[in-house]
């Protein structure tokens, strides 16, 4: 099993990223995606969630309206276009896979918004 993200780096406040993560070894169109996100000394924040099959994507309020998450099952990766950065943003994103017990981890991105 393996969660590549890339996409990240260093953008200027009002500024776009779009991280991706390429999936493989499980059946990527049967799991929820998500975006976490970590800062140095808070716990690890759920942005953006993908349901594996029916329902509907949501986010954390504080990324509501400028981060969408999008999938594409063909590819086995997920997606998480990220619009009016903010210097709250800055943090490691975290792509997550997740079917009943099964949660499998990516390595993380990191995203700096910064003047």
């Amino acid at each position: 099993v393996q969660l590549v993200e890339s996409g990240g780096g260093l953008v200027q406040p009002g500024g776009s990223l779009r991280l991706s993560c390429a999936a493989s070894g499980f059946a990527f169109s049967s799991y929820a995606m998500n975006w976490f996100r970590q800062t140095p000394g808070k716990e690890r924040e759920l942005v953006a969630h993908s349901p594996g099959a029916g329902g509907s994507t949501n986010y954390a309020d504080s990324v509501k309206g400028r981060f969408t998450i999008f999938r594409d099952n063909a590819k086995n990766t997920v997606y998480l276009q990220m619009n009016s950065l903010k210097p709250e943003d800055t943090a490691v994103y975290y792509c997550n896979a997740r079917w009943g017990v099964r949660v499998y981890w990516g390595q993380g991105t990191r995203v700096t918004v910064s003047s």
